[in-house]
């Protein structure tokens, strides 16, 4: 068979038999408008799914792949530069070390042009190279064409015949672009792409050999964090000052106040019912907010001064439990809720409810901007996870009050009121310190000014945890400490496990060849953030190979399987998947020995030589262009593992089998590893 109809049989299976493993989250919609004096103005407008975004042309260096929009054409001169339009957001990311610049739900692209000859017709081109991310996965860059003719009023559209290029460019398709499983694809005349650079035909990479460690790996907002991290805040709350002494004094109300008891405790669960009732509405207000402004959130998170503000506030949040003054609401608001509760009946109790939040704002004030910050800097679903994580700080109280109405006699085990509670804010009051660092490292490393590197966060973290063990020690006190405190046996195991912190961020101030306290990824700063860092050449200590026969040839000779990594310059979630999970200890000695590691850039821009470009046409004026590197890989994925997104994993054997179901997205530690010993082990036993 000649290779220009094997290769059309294989754009064919490209794009009439991928299942939904494609993704296709956006579509573009191209106009010309007739702006008047000669001038037109070629429109493209893209609409993107929830929860993806394209970059911004003017995204930073060695970050995302930047969007650029190309027009060009017969008769053709254009008036300036192509301009954006829409909704920019900008939003740190710890993976690139960079703010990065997108749009969400749409972006619109325009550049103005004329007709040279005003009495002749035109064709115009528009050609778009684009990236799409999403919290998981990235799309391998993609490239455009669109082409529309342009006829001046008064002027035959057969006065000017199209250019070769644009002839061999444009074909008749089927159906439209948005539904590529059922667009009818054809290979230009020109098409010629060398068989040695895919092998589709001699390698089979259909079936796998084994279904171990196939399950769907889906990365997914940790949503229970959030609500296991409110409970637990609602819970050290109690342990407060303003709340632990109106606990007793609360319940008692209602299992004593009351000639029916049944009825006393019924009241006291309506009354836990209407704390967390309380709690949830709090977060109401940032449903609305998210809902008006789109992605108002995912901006001041992202926000320099926003985030140098939420330090301030944490650094007067810590003060506030040192003792040093006290955090209250204007006390007319207490005084009407109290005045409120003498309704009596369910009016009065939500009332009961509404005071004990209100009165104990000094206490549980910081604790919930802390969750509100978390929240902020936490994810692209903040409005929910704030609701979670109130949620879980009302559950906690509710679960108590309702507990112990339901069984005061466990009144009697509660520790009495004392010197301990304060002990509890202080040491809040040293977690506030080292939060509030968090917001200023954020601050530094939008602005780029880099100034607090790792090494420099972690030092001060150092410091703040001395401060804490200095003080479990009784060695320093605060204004409401007892003069002679007496140090406890829980002060003391406190003070040991923060001797252990301390010690465990030690080992961050030197310098090692693989990432360290990974259970701080995500609030330390970036490694490439660092007084030791030092650009060079692979990947932890590692040098994959990036052109897949040669990994076939090195796989061969060292009778290894294969990792396939689907990879892009500018996918954040591949450099994620480098740093929090290949760097483990029990990972990246799998990928160091057992394994060739193969990475594939599907956004490498080195063009490949003239005789193996092509296009593809993809319907309604829509051409897709196969011109680099990246576009050949990118091809490569789709052709044999029908799927485009990176990062994506695939395990084979050196004769070109897939060993176990391929695996795509950022994920965590032990579901890439099942995936990695799975097929690892199978080749191993298979020999």
């Amino acid at each position: 068979m000649k290779f220009k109809n094997w290769f059309l049989l294989i754009l064919l299976f490209l794009f009439a038999g991928i299942n939904a493993q494609i993704k296709n989250p956006v579509k573009f919609k191209f106009t010309v408008n007739e702006l008047g004096n000669n001038q037109y103005e070629a429109v493209l407008n893209a609409t993107l799914e929830s929860g993806w975004h394209i970059y911004s042309r003017d995204i930073p260096e060695d970050t995302g792949i930047p969007t650029e929009y190309i027009v060009s054409g017969k008769n053709i001169e254009l008036i300036g530069k192509f301009q954006e339009v829409g909704k920019k957001h900008e939003e740190f990311s710890e993976a690139f070390g960079g703010t990065i610049i997108f749009y969400s739900n749409a972006a619109g692209f325009k550049q103005k042009f004329k007709l040279k000859d005003g009495t002749k017709p035109g064709e115009v081109v528009a050609e778009i190279t684009y990236q799409t991310c999403d919290d998981r996965v990235c799309l391998a860059p993609n490239t455009l064409e669109f082409t529309q003719k342009i006829t001046p009023k008064g002027v035959s559209e057969d006065a000017v015949a199209p250019t070769e290029e644009v002839k061999d460019s444009v074909k008749t398709a089927e159906t439209v672009v948005e539904n590529p499983a059922k667009t009818k694809v054809t290979a230009t005349e020109t098409s010629k792409l060398d068989p040695k650079q895919l092998k589709i035909a001699s390698i089979d990479f259909k079936k796998p050999l084994t279904d171990c460690g196939t399950e769907a790996v889906v990365a997914t907002e940790n949503y229970w964090m959030y609500l296991f991290l409110g409970f637990i805040g609602g819970l050290i709350a109690l342990l407060t000052p303003c709340v632990f002494p109106m606990i007793p004094l609360t319940v008692s109300f209602f299992t004593k106040g009351s000639q029916n008891k049944a009825k006393g405790k019924r009241d006291a669960l309506i009354y836990g019912f209407f704390i967390l009732m309380i709690f949830v509405l709090l977060s109401v207000p940032f449903h609305l907010i998210d809902g008006i402004a789109g992605n108002i959130f995912n901006e001041i998170s992202t926000s320099v001064w926003l985030n140098i503000v939420f330090f301030v506030i944490f650094i007067f949040f810590a003060g506030s439990f040192f003792g040093y003054y006290d955090i209250s609401l204007p006390s007319s608001i207490a005084n009407k809720s109290s005045k409120a509760e003498e309704a009596g009946g369910i009016i009065g109790i939500f009332f009961m409810a509404l005071t004990l939040v209100i009165v104990s704002f000094s206490c549980t004030g910081p604790i919930l901007g802390s969750l509100l910050g978390g929240s902020l800097s936490g994810s692209s679903h903040i409005p929910t996870l704030l609701t979670l994580a109130l949620t879980g700080f009302g559950l906690a109280w509710a679960i108590i009050f309702g507990l112990l109405a339901l069984f005061p006699q466990a009144l009697q085990s509660l520790p009495k009121s004392g010197g301990w509670m304060n002990t509890v804010k202080v040491v809040l009051g040293f977690i506030e310190l080292a939060l509030a660092l968090k917001f200023l490292s954020k601050a530094d490393l939008v602005s780029k000014t880099f100034l607090i590197k790792r090494e420099l966060f972690i030092a001060i973290w150092i410091v703040v945890g001395i401060g804490v063990v200095l003080y479990l020690f009784g060695l320093i006190r605060f204004p409401h400490d007892d003069k002679k405190p007496k140090i406890s046996l829980t002060r003391k195991i406190l003070g040991i496990l923060g001797i252990g912190f301390v010690i465990y961020l030690i080992q961050g101030l030197i310098p090692a060849e693989r990432p360290k306290m990974q259970l701080l990824s995500g609030i330390l700063p970036p490694l490439n953030v660092s007084y030791f860092h030092d650009e060079k050449d692979g990947i932890l200590g590692m040098k994959p190979e990036h052109d897949f026969f040669n990994a076939i040839e090195l796989a061969k000779k060292e009778n290894k399987p294969i990792l396939i990594d689907f990879t892009g310059y500018g996918c954040e979630n591949c450099r994620k998947m480098e740093e929090f999970v290949w760097s483990e200890p029990d990972i990246l000695p799998i990928l160091q020995n057992d394994v060739v590691l193969a990475s594939l850039y599907v956004d490498d821009k080195e063009e490949l030589p003239e005789d193996q470009k092509t296009k593809i046409d993809l319907g309604e004026g829509q051409v897709k262009k196969v011109k680099t590197i990246g576009d050949r890989w990118s091809l490569f994925q789709q052709i044999n593992f029908n799927n485009n997104s990176q990062p994506h994993y695939v395990l084979i054997t050196p004769d070109g089998k897939v060993i176990n179901t391929p695996v795509s997205g950022y994920m965590d530690k032990k579901d890439f590893k099942k995936f990695l010993e799975c097929g690892v082990n199978y080749y191993k036993n298979s020999k």
